[in-house]
């Protein structure tokens, strides 16, 4: 039996290590941001803003503080804190008969928290497409 999708992602969070995601992601998955107004669709837009929030969020004070597992859907509610700012979320994550995650969803509060994650995205994403352009 394959690893469950949650278990999977779970074990990346907490090594904190994107390695994996792309077999983890679909090829037609979308990526819903806080911070950018239209979804993300196809695998290396998700795994790139993924790859991009592992190291915005999972610092050693990040924690998933409930869960709600269904059989293709979670609700996954985490707390951590960013330069001072209290940053409380949950992801949305659906996932495919296969196991693999077709829709991701990130929904964050306060307002101030979203600022700040803005902020540290922005610099993430531009520093990944650097890097892809070299």
């Amino acid at each position: 039996m394959t690893e469950h999708p949650i278990a999977a992602w779970h074990r990346m969070a907490e090594a904190r290590d994107p390695t994996g995601l792309a077999e983890l992601i679909d090829e037609t998955a979308v990526f819903h941001s806080p911070v950018v107004h239209t979804p993300q669709a196809g695998r290396a837009l998700v795994v790139m803003y993924l790859s991009a929030a592992f190291k915005v969020f999972f610092s050693p004070n990040f924690r998933y503080v409930r869960e709600i597992i269904g059989e293709h859907d979670a609700v996954l509610e985490f707390e951590t804190e960013l330069d001072g700012v209290m940053v409380n979320g949950v992801d949305l994550i659906r996932w495919s008969e296969a196991g693999h995650i077709t829709d991701f969803k990130v929904m964050l509060r306060p307002a101030k928290a979203l600022q700040a994650v803005q902020a540290r995205m922005a610099v993430m994403l531009t520093s990944i497409s650097d890097q892809k352009v070299r």
